[in-house]
């Protein structure tokens, strides 16, 4: 299993579920699956035009996510993007390209069912996808438009494969990673993964931001 994957232990607690009351003199009806708002709104969560609903509701989620990343970067310099906190740490740049990396293995393991990059792509991918040693060393004096574009033409790619599918595909369970962590792994896990690992590292370049020389006190 690829190391990224293996390293994380997301899957170590039980699941919760929530019920909820609902006063329909007091409050809106909530909308149907079959309200589908327009694929520019980054503000609504829920079916987006040319998807099923179930993966429309993921997609939607993923816009936003990648939208507040690609405001907080877009006017950075490329100092500001080579700007190494410490000997440990990474630079936005190098999580900029991780952020595409990620994307890029999700996308050959849900939709080519690879577990690993072949041989080529390791030599594009490896050093974004573990970072480290390598990352610091190998992911420097680039222009922000060159990780943005990296973004795009891999997130671009993802989006027009899951035109492909549906919601059995999205709701179906991985038989391998499932066998490995003995707990159910579905496809729509991993892909709620590249959602929430976009959030981690988005607070990690606002932290970074707040450290560069002469930034300003960070306001969150």
């Amino acid at each position: 299993m690829n190391k990224h994957f293996s390293r994380r232990n997301f899957l170590n607690g039980g699941l919760t579920a929530a019920a909820s009351l609902t006063l329909p003199t007091l409050f809106p009806q909530p909308a149907t699956a079959q309200d589908v708002a327009p694929e520019e709104s980054l503000f609504f969560v829920g079916p987006l035009k040319g998807y099923t609903p179930q993966i429309g509701t993921l997609v939607s989620m993923l816009n936003y996510n990648r939208d507040t990343i690609i405001r907080s970067v877009k006017n950075m310099t490329m100092a500001q993007l080579d700007f190494l906190f410490d000997a440990n740490a990474n630079t936005i740049g190098g999580l900029l390209l991780h952020l595409a990396a990620v994307d890029k293995f999700y996308q050959i393991n849900t939709f080519e069912g690879r577990q690993d990059f072949n041989e080529e792509e390791k030599k594009e991918w490896g050093a974004a996808m573990e970072l480290g040693d390598a990352g610091r060393k190998e992911i420097k004096g680039r222009e922000v438009s060159y990780y943005l574009d990296k973004l795009a033409a891999v997130r671009e790619q993802t989006l027009a494969e899951l035109k492909k599918k549906n919601d059995k595909w999205l709701l179906a369970v991985d038989p391998v990673w499932t066998k490995q962590m003995k707990q159910s792994i579905n496809t729509y896990w991993k892909w709620f993964h590249v959602c929430e690992h976009e959030s981690n590292h988005r607070g990690q370049i606002s932290w970074l931001k707040s450290r560069l020389p002469g930034a300003k006190p960070a306001k969150d």
